[in-house]
Parts: C-alpha cells; sequence; structure tokens
C-alpha cells in the first residue's frame, strides 16, 4: 500500500511532500476508497521521519477530504462523495503556494497592535485580580455592561441582564439551541446559509430545513408556507452582509419576515456577528420583536477571529435558560478574554479598529469589483466576503477544486446547502481572506481566466 514511498527531494516541509506522495497514490489508484493506513508509527519508521510529521501530513488530507479518520478504523481513504463534499473550513491554510480565500477573517492587524498596546495596562485593571476567580455562567457583570451598553441600540436596551458571554458566536449558537430547542424539532434558515447551523443542528438532533431566498434574502411566502407545514421551533437569520450571498435584509423584508413569525410563535435566531461592518444597517429583528428574538453577536468578524468573545442578548427568561446551558458546556468562558474585550469596547479601540478594517474591505472589495464585474458577483463594499454565481459549464465543486489546483482556496456553494436539495452554482470569495491586495489581486486573476475558459478548464476535459 504504502511500500517503496518515496519522497521528492525539494525545499518544501517534509510533511507537505508526504501528504502529496500519498495524494499521488490515492489519485492513481494505487490506494482504493476504503484502504487502511498503516499506523502513523510504521509510517514514520519506514520512512525515517518523526511522528508528528504524519501526523500533519495527514491532517492535511482530512482537510482535503482525501482521508478520514475514524475510531476504531484508523485512517482510511475517503469514498468519493466525502471527496467532493466541502467540510466545515474554519482556520486559513498554511500550505505553500496556495492564497487562501476561504475563511472568514479581518483583513488588517489592527486587532494586534491594539491588543500590544492594552496588554501592559491590564494588570493595573481594577478588574485583574478577578481574573483567577470563578465567574457566573453568563460573565462577569463588568464584561456584560460593556457589551450592553455597545449594543444598546441594536438590541437588548443596554439591559446587561439581558447578556450572556460565550466563547465566539457559534459557542452561544451551541447553548441557545441547547437552551431553547428539544431533540426532532424543526428549525428553519435561508436554503444557502452559515455552515455552523448545520452541524450543532445534528449535533442537538434538529431536523434543519431550508427556505427558498431571491435576490432580497428569505422569501416571507416561502417562510410563511414553511411555517404552516412544518411548525418550527425557530428560524435562523443572518440578516446583515449574510454569509455566503451578502444579502442585507431590507427594513420591508424583515417587517414581512418578523410579522410571519409572530402569527406561528417561531422564536427568531438572529445571526448579526457582521452588522458592525455594515454602514448603515436596517434595524435588528432583536429590536423588531425583543421578546420574540435571540441576538448573536461576536467580535470575531469585525475585531479578530482569535478573540473568542461572542454574547448573546435576549429576553430574560431566555437569557437565564442559555446561561444554564452554558454552565453545563463548559461553566463559564475565560475572563481573560471578557476583559480584552470589554476594555478595547469602552476605551474606544475596537470602534477604531472597525473604521480600519472597514477602510481596507473597501480597497479589497474595488479590487474584486475590478477583476470580476463582468461576472454574477454579489458583494458590499465593506463585507469580508463576496458570493460569485457561477456561468455555466461550471458546478460549485468543480471550480473550487480547478481554483485549488491553480493554488486559489474558495468555498462552493454546496458547503453552505441546507439539507439535499440543489444548491446554487457559486463560490464564496473572501476578500479579507488574502494576506495582501498583492495576493487578492493574483488570486481573482487567476479565477477571471478560469471563468473565462469556461469548459476548456472543467477537470476532465480532453
Amino acid at each position: 500500500m504504502l511500500e517503496d514511498l518515496r519522497l521528492t527531494e525539494d525545499e518544501s516541509p517534509v510533511y507537505r511532500r508526504l501528504a502529496d506522495a500519498i495524494a499521488e497514490r490515492i489519485a492513481a489508484g494505487t490506494l482504493a476508497v476504503g484502504d487502511r493506513l498503516p499506523p502513523q508509527r510504521e509510517i514514520a519508521r519506514a520512512l525515517g521521519i518523526n511522528v508528528t510529521t504524519v501526523t500533519r501530513a495527514l491532517s492535511t488530507l482530512q482537510e482535503q477530504g482525501l482521508l478520514e479518520a475514524r475510531p476504531g478504523r484508523g485512517t482510511t481513504v475517503a469514498a468519493r462523495d466525502i471527496v467532493e463534499r466541502p467540510g466545515f473550513v474554519s482556520a486559513p491554510s498554511d500550505q505553500s503556494g496556495i492564497i487562501d480565500l476561504s475563511v472568514n477573517r479581518p483583513p488588517t492587524s489592527a486587532y494586534l497592535d491594539a491588543v500590544a498596546a492594552l496588554m501592559p495596562r491590564l494588570s493595573k485593571d481594577r478588574h485583574y485580580a478577578s481574573l483567577q476567580d470563578y465567574h457566573p455562567p453568563e460573565g462577569p457583570l463588568w464584561g456584560r455592561v460593556a457589551v450592553a451598553d455597545w449594543l444598546k441600540p441594536v438590541a437588548g436596551d443596554g439591559d446587561p441582564g439581558r447578556v450572556v458571554l460565550a466563547a465566539g458566536a457559534q459557542h452561544g449558537l451551541d447553548c441557545v439551541l441547547g437552551a431553547v430547542t428539544r431533540d426532532g424539532e424543526v428549525i428553519l434558515a435561508d436554503e444557502v446559509t452559515y455552515q455552523g447551523i448545520n452541524a450543532l443542528c445534528r449535533v442537538h438532533g434538529l431536523d434543519l430545513r431550508g427556505v427558498a431566498m431571491d435576490r432580497g434574502g428569505m422569501r416571507p411566502d416561502a417562510f410563511e408556507a414553511a411555517c404552516a407545514q412544518l411548525r418550527p421551533r425557530a428560524v435562523f437569520l443572518v440578516p446583515t452582509l449574510h454569509n455566503p450571498t451578502t444579502i442585507t435584509l431590507s427594513e420591508q423584508r424583515r417587517h414581512e419576515l418578523a410579522a410571519v413569525a409572530r402569527r406561528h410563535n417561531v422564536l427568531i435566531i438572529e445571526d448579526d456577528v457582521y452588522r458592525p461592518l455594515a454602514d448603515d444597517a436596517p434595524p435588528s429583528f432583536a429590536s423588531l420583536e425583543p421578546e420574540l428574538t435571540i441576538h448573536l453577536g461576536a467580535l470575531s468578524k469585525c475585531l479578530a477571529p482569535g478573540l473568542r468573545l461572542g454574547f448573546v442578548i435576549a429576553p430574560r427568561p431566555i437569557a437565564g435558560q442559555v446561561a444554564a446551558a452554558l454552565r453545563i458546556n463548559c461553566w463559564s468562558i475565560s475572563p481573560l478574554t471578557a476583559l480584552i474585550g470589554a476594555r478595547l469596547i469602552e476605551e474606544g479601540a475596537a470602534a477604531r479598529i472597525i473604521d480600519i478594517q472597514k477602510q481596507e474591505l473597501r480597497q479589497r472589495q474595488a479590487i474584486l469589483s475590478e477583476i470580476l464585474s463582468r461576472f454574477d458577483i454579489q458583494s458590499h463594499p465593506t463585507s469580508t466576503h463576496a458570493w460569485l454565481r457561477l456561468p455555466e459549464p461550471w458546478r460549485g465543486a468543480g471550480f473550487a477544486r480547478t481554483c485549488l489546483e491553480r493554488g486559489v482556496a474558495v468555498l462552493p456553494g454546496d458547503a453552505f446547502a441546507v439539507g439535499r436539495e440543489p444548491v446554487q452554482h457559486g463560490v464564496r470569495i473572501n476578500v479579507g481572506a488574502a494576506r495582501s491586495q498583492e495576493d487578492l489581486r493574483s488570486a481573482l486573476t487567476t479565477m477571471a481566466e478560469l471563468l473565462a475558459a469556461g469548459h476548456l478548464q472543467l477537470p476532465g476535459f480532453v
């Protein structure tokens, strides 16, 4: 199976050369679907390399969908449908030669600069001594006050009793679903939406169903029909700079959807993590329907994903249930994270970082518009991402795979699909993910060439 495996002699990392050698055997059919690889120690011993190097190589192949690891079965070659299906991407690739536009991340180092200035002063902070103690599951009061004041115009009316601090919006969403849903209940969402809701609904035993969209977002008539037929517990919405399409629901559309939710007594789970990046966003669902809406926010998209601080703002009874779920999950979040976030907010550094991020995003979106304007691209001047609807004959997975072969990583529409229904043939392009504007320009130029070439670049074309 891996007998006579030889690594190329070049300057690339050993783990990368090992991953490439195994990938070549999979492509050639020498390693077939279901074949189990030898234990990592055996591979390391045969090649005279470290076990950690083998581990990293196999992890790289798992991220690419070529291998899968299951308890009791070891590491095996993945089935073709797993290879074709995009996985949940949560960290930028460090693979040499790849410009990774698949992960949503802010485009500047403004957060690092602000934290570097803040850290030397933290030990003098009045709350510093409390960092070594346990804290209530909803988070320290001073942290919730900072968030409540910051989001007073958006949700919660400045009441810290309605705020629960979480380790990011995904963690907050996990605790919300654990608090307000029961196994088997139906959750509605846009037919393409943020990947994390899919995984969480599976974990919680929930039936996630997609609702038809148009270019204005979720269609109220389709939402009404789904409520009447499926009697859902909640609807999950990303109303501002939607992930992945960048749609921002108009105020009228928000009122229409809120009216449907009110008629059918459906909770609104509002994931509004991109709101701080939007100019003049319409009123939140939390302000339109405060007793029916659970508002989710975070500092990941507007400041930095490494600052794992999210927040749930909900009616007090629901906030108490979310806090109870969080206590079971992790007791409480790190008070150090809460203190850093609170200080950045209260001292105005968060607002300055957001302004810097938006300025850079405007420049990057202008580059995207310049290079891809002749294609069906949907975006926003301050969005971290854009949605490209692919022309014939391209399909999402095939285009993403061909882009990767050319050194550009993007996520196909299938990654955001709810259920198994056919989805738009598109890809999400994360303009903020490129390490520089030059890298972004290079990656987009490659994509434009592929789009223009059409069928001549389809995988397997002869």
